[in-house]
């Protein structure tokens, strides 16, 4: 069995008015204080000071994985407290805020590269990583799973707002993302020598840093056996990320198990992708959705239900299948984070007020 890791990035916000805080120094300081080990490891800076992120060990259970979350969702808000502040599992600040761009060469130059999209970065994602056999099986996964990106999105969305006002998607943080000039959808690549060929080239033109700003929808990772696909929101709640994160798996799985029967991937166009990926950030789980199959848009379940049945084997195999149906469906009936994030500001409450109340579900899940 496969193993899975989740990387998640959260937002640092006030306790009183929800407002974005530039806090992940002493957030990091807190952390590296505390003696615990595992702390020190696990959490990190990111572009902007308003941000903290955290990764998962890799595990193979994903009740395990939930723990693992829950855990470090606990602890990041306990270091938090400690510099005045609490995280909210946000995609997007609510509130509009001017980032502070946290400190180093490597982000200096990318202010200096990119201006206004750097400093609109202020978004948080949940990157997910499962482990495969070599670059070939990674790659061969790559090209394969391209279709059923863009349902996870969908499934993830959690940032409707932004700068203070509706902007209309379930997954804006999709949409600001993809300003950087190596993001989103990726043509196949037919072998890992043709991949990384791709890579060395993108860096050659001088517009990139580094092969750390190769922001595919999914890509090998650089310091791990593993793909990393990076298309999904922060989830609001753990047990969105742990569907995610279960999807993602048996995704991969069906991929490589058609890699090793011979079965070509589909050839879908780059074209094609970006318009499903734009389809499911607007529309979100309410729908409509591109079906991957077809490309065509279909009401949100049948494109779901299609997603669910390509990779039933994988999910029976890994033991996965009655706790992704279930969570599937208390997400539909319960909303996303997107969805949650309207209704509380429709029942009459300011954003900043939304923004609170989306930190205590953050750490409400008990492990």
């Amino acid at each position: 069995m496969r193993t899975v890791g989740v990387e998640e990035e959260l937002l640092l916000v006030s306790a009183t008015t929800g407002e974005p805080l530039a806090v992940s120094s002493a957030v990091l300081a807190s952390a590296a204080g505390s003696g615990d080990e595992d702390a020190r490891e696990v959490f990190e800076a990111e572009l902007h000071q308003e941000m903290l992120e955290f990764a998962t060990r890799p595990v193979r259970d994903m009740r395990a994985l939930r723990q693992e979350i829950v855990r470090w969702r606990g602890e990041a808000a306990h270091h938090a407290e400690a510099a005045g502040a609490r995280v909210a599992a946000l995609a997007t600040s609510p509130l509009p805020v001017e980032p502070s761009r946290s400190l180093g060469r490597r982000y200096r130059w990318m202010a200096e590269q990119f201006a206004l999209t750097t400093e609109e970065q202020l978004t948080c994602g949940c990157h997910v990583h499962v482990s495969v056999e070599s670059d070939e099986e990674g790659v061969a996964v790559l090209d394969r799973i391209r279709p059923w990106l863009a349902l996870l999105i969908a499934i993830s969305g959690n940032s409707p707002f932004w700068s203070g006002r509706d902007s209309g998607y379930c997954s804006y943080r999709s949409r600001v993302w993809n300003r950087w000039p190596s993001a989103g959808a990726y043509e196949s690549f037919g072998s890992a020598e043709h991949y990384h060929e791709r890579v060395r080239d993108m860096v050659a033109t001088g517009v990139l840093h580094d092969t750390g700003m190769i922001y595919f929808d999914a890509r090998l990772a650089q310091n791990y056996p593993t793909v990393e696909i990076r298309v999904a929101d922060v989830c609001l709640e753990a047990d969105t990320t742990v569907l995610v994160a279960t999807l993602v798996r048996g995704l991969v799985d069906t991929a490589a198990r058609a890699w090793r029967n011979g079965e070509p991937p589909a050839r879908v166009p780059v074209s094609l992708l970006r318009l499903a990926s734009w389809r499911a950030a607007r529309s979100g789980l309410p729908g409509p959705l591109l079906d991957p199959r077809t490309l065509r848009e279909v009401p949100a379940d049948a494109a779901l239900d299609a997603l669910l049945e390509h990779v039933d084997e994988a999910l029976r195999a890994n033991g996965d299948r009655d706790d992704a149906h279930r969570a599937l469906a208390e997400l539909r009936a319960r909303g996303t984070g997107a969805q949650r994030q309207r209704e509380l500001h429709e029942a009459g409450l300011d954003l900043g007020e939304v923004v609170r109340e989306c930190a205590r579900i953050t750490t409400s899940a008990t492990a």
